[in-house]
């Protein structure tokens, strides 16, 4: 068991540095995307889901893009009302509802992704071919586990 005086060096905890990557990674990307298009990062992260795996409900968006309800409920009523998403009522169990991205939505998710396959592209030159195997790798690996971490707590 650590000292319990031991201090933590935040600058080298692990998932202190993973959360700062994401903010820095996501705060960038979404740089590119925020003026022109006007979406949050959580706008554009259920766009992307749908834009892949439509049609989601609102709880399957969460779960694919790890966020909680209430942002993925903001998100998708800020898309509903600005015409980029459509809900749908399943006709089988008329409580579920499945959302898409309408044409619109459909348009300007075709502009971004080739924004954000660039940023990705631009990112990864930082890492030569085989750093960037070992990287995915060891993140495959990092993720599973602290799935397994979660579940077990």
């Amino acid at each position: 068991m650590a000292n319990a005086l031991q201090a933590l060096e935040l600058e080298k905890f692990l998932p202190y540095r993973l959360s700062v990557l994401a903010q820095l990674v996501s705060e960038s990307l979404h740089d590119l995307y925020a003026q022109p298009f006007g979406l949050s990062v959580t706008q554009w992260r259920v766009m992307a889901a749908l834009g892949r795996f439509a049609p989601l409900t609102a709880s399957d968006v969460g779960q694919r893009i790890v966020m909680d309800k209430v942002a993925v409920s903001r998100a998708v009523a800020g898309l509903m009302k600005d015409g980029l998403v459509e809900r749908a009522t399943d006709s089988h169990d008329r409580r579920r509802a499945s959302l898409k991205l309408s044409a619109r939505g459909r348009a300007m998710h075709a502009r971004i992704v080739p924004l954000a396959l660039a940023y990705q592209e631009r990112l990864h030159e930082a890492l030569s071919p085989e750093e960037r195997r070992t990287f995915d790798a060891l993140s495959d690996k990092l993720f599973a586990r602290a799935q397994a971490l979660r579940g077990a707590g």
